[in-house]
């Protein structure tokens, strides 16, 4: 009898294609492995716990540079705090240092807090000189300036009064979107 790869023949024997006696080897199965042994015999990719350690540093770091361009931010707006810190988590930014003013304190949680991807603003600031606080209003589709003054003053030529307290966040009284947040100063 000889044996070649998966046949079988028995000399002495005619054989044609319909009885030829094929018997096959099983060789391939299951192999287990540790799941991440290679990247470190090899030297080559990474493991499941050095991908997240370097996600997680990514996003560490992602927000501290979103952090300081907020603060940033702050700066070139002239908005004046002592010791401005902002420090972001997630979708969540907390904000600490001394306003010179109430206006200039909810001046900086607007703009931190109407930031892509931040949902949450933790006001840890402190006022210099005391004021009446504002209200706040979200922008809804269809608001605009004078909508909103007419709600909040009963009157919608107060829109400027609006405008001037969202200034230097406000560039244009006709260009503000749904979800933006405004300060909305009460009236001497």
């Amino acid at each position: 009898m000889l044996t070649f790869i998966g046949f079988e023949i028995k000399f002495g024997e005619i054989y044609n294609e319909s009885n030829i006696n094929l018997k096959t080897k099983n060789t391939m199965g299951l192999f287990s492995f540790i799941k991440n042994a290679g990247a470190k015999v090899f030297g080559i990719g990474r493991t499941d716990a050095e991908e997240a350690a370097e996600a997680a540093a990514a996003k560490i770091k992602a927000e501290a540079t979103a952090a300081a361009q907020l603060a940033e931010t702050i700066g070139d707006l002239q908005l004046k705090v002592e010791n401005l810190n902002v420090h972001i988590a997630g979708d969540k930014a907390t904000i600490s240092g001394m306003a010179y003013d109430q206006a200039t304190k909810e001046k900086v949680v607007l703009v931190v807090g109407n930031s892509q991807g931040i949902a949450t603003v933790d006001d840890q600031m402190t006022v210099e000189h005391v004021e009446p606080e504002a209200q706040f209003h979200t922008v809804v589709s269809g608001d605009t300036l004078g909508k909103i003054a007419k709600n909040y003053y009963g009157n919608a030529m107060k829109y400027t009064v609006i405008f001037e307290a969202n200034k230097p966040m406000l560039k244009d009284p006709d260009l503000i979107y749904p979800g933006q947040v405004l300060r909305i100063p009460a009236l001497d």
